[in-house]
């Protein structure tokens, strides 16, 4: 594919995909049109780099579709200040991309080879304001620093589960998917000064759980 060809499937995925999904915040926009989404594919998939598909990535798991990660990063409006937390780097292509909006991003991945291969994708475009981290943050990540502006869980949950909302500051945003398949709510949670949380639906979809996050089969006698 040329350059010319692969800016054109960059502004048409942008077009065509994510604006029409009601993706508007410019700072959006103009970071996945930054973010050269083609090189956070493997090979044999970089033809479908800016289709809307679910590209897979190993180990059974896939990129978001591109009008996914758009509305994600669009709710949880990320500011230059912000210090995020991602739950599943997963391509490393969103890790990139909000760490281009914030200050610093802590990803964690549980598989360790896709976590090396985000790492490396990403220093390839000069970004530096990332910490990776391996192991299983199924059930919140107490690391520090421990609390975080804003929260992007990659995997869906089969049921809501709060551990992730307490590790918001007050004012964080988290994004969230809960329930089942084949139809999933996208959530959007944020933290008020006075420590509640208010809850809101964004969309449905249809996203696979978190490693450990799997709804365990129904006992039968």
């Amino acid at each position: 594919m040329t350059n010319f060809d692969l800016e054109t499937a960059r502004l048409n995925m942008i077009e065509q995909q994510v604006r029409p999904w009601d993706v508007l915040d410019q700072r959006v926009l103009d970071v996945m049109a930054a973010v050269p989404r083609e090189q956070f594919v493997d090979e044999a998939y970089r033809a479908l780099a800016f289709a809307d598909v679910e590209l897979p990535i190993g180990h059974g798991e896939s990129m978001m579709p591109p009008r996914v990660e758009g509305r994600m990063m669009q709710a949880l409006r990320i500011r230059e200040t912000d210090v995020v937390l991602e739950v599943g780097t997963g391509s490393g292509y969103p890790t990139a991309c909000m760490a281009t909006l914030a200050s610093h991003v802590f990803t964690v991945e549980i598989h360790g080879d896709l976590s090396e291969k985000a790492k490396a994708r990403c220093a390839a475009q000069g970004i530096g304001n990332v910490t990776w981290q391996q192991g299983d943050a199924a059930f919140g990540w107490n690391e520090p620093p421990g609390y975080f502006d804003v929260i992007a869980v990659t995997g869906s949950l089969p049921e809501y589960d709060p551990c992730f909302e307490k590790q918001l500051k007050p004012g964080g945003r988290l994004f969230i998917v809960v329930g089942e398949a084949p139809v999933m709510n996208a959530i959007l949670v944020t933290r008020s000064v006075d420590d509640s949380f208010a809850r809101e639906t964004l969309f449905e979809l249809d996203l696979k759980a978190l490693v450990g996050r799997e709804k365990r089969p129904a006992f039968v006698f």
